[in-house]
């Protein structure tokens, strides 16, 4: 067995935020196998906060902080919590909360680092939530002749 060092994928310490048009979020319905509804929802900010001592790996707050801020279809905002990186060291598992209409819903946010250079930050993700338990948690409801069983969130975003 080979052990490999694999490249960090942390920014150094700050807070990025992300250049007007340089971000994407697409909601999308499933009813089964079907999709119902495909929609882009408007990104009104994200932001990464990476802290100034990495050392305290293990402490509160010494974990970047990633906040995406929805608008349109779904009016939320994305918060993460927790932020560990897979053993392939070009990904990034979030578990996070959901509030939507002051609500915290909890998710997990799987994203691909793309590029990774000096002070920027290009990544990929999507989670899969239950339409049943965000509407029931949140009150969230897509339009009656739009059926879903689950739904789909997927963010992209380049943080500068």
């Amino acid at each position: 067995m080979t052990t490999v060092t694999l490249p960090t994928v942390s920014p150094p310490p700050g807070r990025y935020a992300v250049a007007p048009g340089r971000s994407f979020a697409e909601l999308t319905a499933y009813y089964g196998p079907l999709a119902t509804l495909r929609r882009r929802v408007t990104l009104t900010g994200a932001s990464l906060t990476v802290p100034e001592s990495e050392s305290m790996s293990d402490s509160e707050g010494a974990r970047p902080v990633f906040r995406f801020d929805l608008a349109g279809t779904m009016k939320a905002s994305l918060v993460s919590e927790h932020v560990e990186p897979l053993a392939d060291g070009r990904h990034l598992q979030l578990l996070a909360d959901l509030d939507v209409r002051g609500v915290a819903f909890p998710v997990l946010l799987r994203l691909r680092v793309v590029r990774c250079a000096e002070g920027r930050l290009l990544v990929v993700g999507s989670t899969r939530l239950s339409y049943r338990l965000l509407r029931r948690a949140t009150g969230f409801r897509l339009p009656w002749s739009r059926p879903a069983t689950r739904l789909r969130l997927l963010l992209a975003a380049e943080f500068a």
